[in-house]
């Protein structure tokens, strides 16, 4: 008897959880992130031909690129709109460099209400940290590696 309402309780329960989870499209999330990460490159490529037009060269263009789509980032995340851009988006706000700047920006905001130092400067890279320092792991390993292949003649 015991294990029938056990049984009974987690058909119930499954039923409860099937109801709540909810339901994606890969196709419809996969066109969304393709929509907006292809707004977030044209806008890129917008401020990339602005500045060539103003005779920056390529270097520079690209660096003022960067510096205006993380800018754009970081004002948007303080607005409370690039959080919006981000469910909508997914992946195709959150991969670019707008994406590690919303993840910093996000955090600041987040535990600024902590102070400076044990809020804003401690935690700013609680989300970005871990892109850091596994970013910067993984090119020493495959620096290392090469380093390698070049002493035993495997790389040129």
């Amino acid at each position: 008897m015991a294990d029938v309402l056990k049984e009974q309780k987690n058909q119930k329960y499954n039923e409860y959880v099937k109801q709540v989870t909810p339901t994606h499209s890969l196709p419809a999330n996969m066109a969304k992130a393709f929509l907006m990460g292809g707004i977030i490159c044209i806008i890129g490529q917008f401020i990339l031909n602005v500045c060539g037009n103003l005779g920056l060269d390529k270097d520079a263009a690209g660096s003022w690129c960067s510096l205006v789509l993380i800018l754009l980032s970081v004002i948007l995340t303080g607005f409370g709109i690039y959080p919006k851009l981000a469910k909508f988006g997914g992946a195709g706000t959150l991969v670019p460099i707008t994406g590690f700047a919303n993840s910093v920006a996000a955090s600041a905001i987040e535990f600024q209400k902590e102070g400076q130092v044990f809020g804003i400067g401690c935690k700013i890279f609680t989300i970005a940290g871990p892109v850091i320092l596994y970013g910067i792991f993984s090119s020493w390993a495959l620096g290392f590696g090469y380093w390698i292949g070049k002493m035993i003649g495997i790389c040129g």
